[in-house]
């Protein structure tokens, strides 16, 4: 009987082969043939599935947004809410193992990309857009407050949305030192460095909702 291939696998692997070499090489370096190299695949087969580097680039990248979501479903419906559920609710977006590491790399590699090449604009501003959800969910955890249902619901209340906006500037700070100085800052800093900003927050958004910059 004729083999039966599994084409959304192949694909995982493919993009799974895109952040290697990006997180290695940069986007630039991420051809057609090295990550045919790195998948250890024909060229051939390769573009079986992607004719273009965009297209492959492309489709790696909406692998890596679709990810994160999926371990936020599993984080949002476990645990202990609160300031516990708050945290491990952004060390998604953090560089804490290899995966996320690889993620964070290509996630910058891929913004330095969009400022010269308009056609990932839609995906920079979904990202971005993720990136400010998932800390709606984390202030919304602390203040006690309804999560937000959709990718752009605001918190209620200009300072929760202020604290939101606050707190993703710091991660964002977070995931480009880990990611560019892991030596620097190991898993368990940036865990460290991300609980004490969490607990400086949660008073200041549980007194009547009220949050203001510090």
């Amino acid at each position: 009987m004729p083999k039966v291939v599994d084409h959304d696998q192949r694909r995982e692997e493919l993009a799974r082969a895109v952040w290697a070499v990006i997180a290695r090489a940069g986007v630039e370096g991420a051809t057609v043939r090295a990550v045919a190299a790195e998948a250890g695949w024909s060229m051939g087969a390769l573009r079986y599935y992607f004719a273009t580097q965009d297209g492959l680039l492309r489709f790696a990248l909406e692998v890596m947004l679709r990810r994160t979501p999926e371990r936020l479903r599993i984080q949002l419906a476990s645990g202990q809410p609160g300031l516990e559920r708050a945290q491990r609710i952004i060390e998604e977006l953090l560089p804490l193992d290899p995966d996320r590491l690889a993620e964070g790399l290509v996630w910058l590699a891929f913004l330095t990309r969009a400022r010269v090449d308009r056609s990932f604009d839609d995906l920079r501003e979904t990202g971005w857009r993720g990136e400010r959800y998932v800390c709606r969910l984390a202030v919304a955890e602390i203040a006690g407050c309804p999560w937000p249902v959709e990718l752009n619901d605001t918190l209620p209340g200009e300072e929760l949305e202020a604290a939101a906006a606050d707190l993703h500037t710091f991660v964002d700070g977070l995931t480009l030192q880990g990611a560019t100085f892991p030596e620097e800052l190991p898993p368990e800093r940036l865990r460290g460095l991300l609980r004490r900003r969490l607990e400086v927050l949660e008073p200041a958004v549980r007194e009547d909702g009220r949050w203001t910059p510090g």
